[in-house]
């Protein structure tokens, strides 16, 4: 009995000694795929340092969303999760699911959850929930709506600190060159005004194209590895500008999303000068990514592809910048 009331009190006292960012970490929403990109590593390393999408807002520009759902609609340390919501497709700010959208209530989850102990990979940022079509699964004619989408964040990305947009639809087909829509001068004056855009490249497991919109020009087409293995799948071509591991593409894009935000906040707190890495910003931060990646080969397409180490992008970042803060 004896021995037992001393190890209690020694675990007692360990506990209580263990640093806070430890004792309140919360679980990886995708364990496998943030353990294999070390999304978790870098929450522990850079507890403290960083506050991992603190007053950044991501906007995810897909079919709509139940807002009402707890993930969205609780606040975190008082702050709304969702901070402003727009419908392209209706020209109002209701992004409800209408018609075959179901998607856009989930996508945000491994970029940006923070609710009951579950963190996504940038799990303080806020979320714009921009409803752009009527269903992910699209088509090139829903390059209006999307449009319109993204001019709204063209026209409010200062108002609401939007630094980073997950556009989420695919349309399913294996596209080897772009393909002209209205999205297309949207995409150019995000990458100009310094805001990183991707898309997945589908999940047919295509070899010869991927997905539009993640096929045009100024907007990162993120492909996807197995979670837990090196080994490429899904859609892939050689426009395919990072793999990252997630069982399908839109996670996969999800978690480069989350990690284009932690970038960026290492990159301003630490004064890293990014422009011998990139003509603007969000390149810059791909640029980063690929470089601290690993290479990938693909048998299939005979071609070596760049996989998401998130913590090898931030340890990048720190060991070349003006300012070191020191990590715990």
């Amino acid at each position: 009995m004896k021995t037992s009331r001393r190890l209690l009190s020694l675990l007692v006292l360990a506990t209580l000694l263990m640093p806070a960012a430890i004792l309140h970490a919360g679980e990886p929403v995708e364990p496998v795929s943030f353990g294999h990109a070390r999304v978790t590593e870098a929450w522990k390393v850079y507890a403290g340092v960083l506050t991992f999408g603190r007053g950044q807002t991501l906007a995810l520009v897909d079919d709509g969303c139940k807002l009402a759902m707890p993930e969205w609609s609780t606040p975190v340390d008082g702050r709304p999760k969702v901070l402003v919501t727009y419908d392209s497709v209706d020209g109002d700010n209701d992004p409800k699911h209408e018609g075959r959208g179901y998607h856009g209530s989930t996508i945000g989850v491994p970029s940006s959850l923070n609710y009951q102990g579950k963190w996504g990979v940038a799990y303080n940022n806020q979320v714009a929930v921009i409803r752009g079509l009527e269903c992910c699964h699209c088509k090139v004619a829903d390059g209006k709506t999307l449009a319109a989408g993204l001019q709204w964040i063209v026209d409010h990305h200062e108002k609401y600190n939007i630094t980073t947009v997950n556009l989420a639809p695919v349309d399913d087909q294996a596209h080897d060159q772009p393909v002209a829509t209205e999205i297309d001068d949207k995409l150019s004056e995000l990458r100009k005004r310094g805001i990183w855009v991707s898309a997945p490249t589908g999940n047919h497991g295509f070899t010869t194209g991927i997905s539009w919109p993640s096929c045009q020009p100024n907007c990162f087409a993120i492909g996807a590895v197995q979670p837990g293995k090196d080994v490429v799948t899904q859609d892939r071509h050689e426009k395919v500008d990072l793999l990252v591991p997630a069982a399908a593409t839109s996670s996969s894009n999800a978690i480069a999303c989350g990690a284009a935000i932690l970038l960026r906040e290492a990159i301003h707190e630490t004064e890293y000068d990014w422009k011998p890495d990139g003509k603007n910003l969000p390149e810059a931060l791909l640029a980063i990514m690929q470089k601290t990646g690993k290479p990938v080969d693909d048998p299939k397409t005979k071609r070596t592809y760049r996989r998401l180490d998130v913590l090898a992008a931030l340890e990048h970042v720190f060991a070349h910048a003006k300012k070191k803060p020191a990590t715990p």
